[in-house]
């Protein structure tokens, strides 16, 4: 009987970088990546966000440094990705977390300004992350794309049709680019979170938030950031070498629930 191989669950020797990474499920995930080993870039829109959840990390022994990046500003995405490269020596990971709130727009003015800030912070950020990575990734051992994305993506909330066509993009953009790294051994996974409780999602009264997750989801409660965060880790591992193109749910039995 052929025995089962060692499963290599570390991501020792990596380097990892996370957008949106000073709060919610950025955070999260800029936290369990250092812990699985990986050194982190934690880059958000402000330096001095992004500095103390590095110094967070490091508090805890280990490997994280800060960059403030504004994933609308196509030349900064560019500039910061190969500044994380050159300091780490390298680049393995991408997380693509960054994003903004869903916002309705009430007249057509406001409408055209939110359709292409959506667009360029939820969907032309990711492409072109991916982009100035791609240089880095191939010369990885364990190249790992992961594309956060949203249940919003797979449905849709009247009012909400800029940040879902946003989402969708991104699912899109994540099965397309599988597709076509993949000889190159580079996955590209996305996940679609439900109702986190998040920075984004404070202002929903709890009254609120209990009413919706219990109609709506099967586990009847909103999710917790680290807990999208563990799965974002899971395609970031070597060990899930044969996952691509796959998009992912976290969001308590939403998607599957009829009733």
């Amino acid at each position: 009987m052929t025995p089962v191989p060692p499963i290599d669950t570390s991501l020792g020797g990596s380097a990892a970088l996370v957008t949106g990474a000073a709060s919610g499920m950025g955070r999260a995930t800029a936290v369990l990546l250092a812990r699985a080993g990986a050194s982190v870039a934690v880059t958000d829109v402000t330096l001095e966000a992004a500095q103390a959840v590095a110094d967070e990390i490091v508090a805890e022994g280990f490997a994280a440094q800060a960059w403030a990046l504004d994933v609308s500003d196509a030349a900064a995405i560019s500039c910061v990705v190969n500044q994380v490269a050159t300091t780490f020596g390298g680049l393995a990971v991408l997380v693509n977390n960054a994003g903004i709130s869903a916002n309705l727009a009430v007249d057509a003015d406001e409408y055209e300004a939110q359709w292409n800030r959506h667009i360029a912070i939820l969907l032309s950020a990711h492409q072109r992350a991916i982009r100035a990575a791609l240089p880095h990734l191939r010369r990885a051992a364990h190249p790992r794309i992961v594309n956060i994305a949203s249940t919003e993506g797979l449905g849709a909330t009247a009012g909400f049709s800029a940040y879902s066509a946003a989402k969708a993009g991104a699912i899109g953009l994540t099965r397309s680019l599988a597709v076509e790294l993949g000889k190159g051994g580079i996955t590209v996974n996305c996940i679609c979170p439900g109702p986190i409780d998040t920075g984004m999602t404070a202002s929903v009264p709890d009254d609120a938030k209990a009413t919706y997750a219990h109609r709506r989801t099967a586990l009847r409660r909103y999710g917790r950031p680290e807990e999208v965060a563990f799965v974002t880790l899971s395609l970031c591992l070597p060990a899930a070498s044969y996952v691509t193109g796959a998009v992912i749910p976290v969001d308590g039995g939403l998607m599957a629930r009829n009733a």
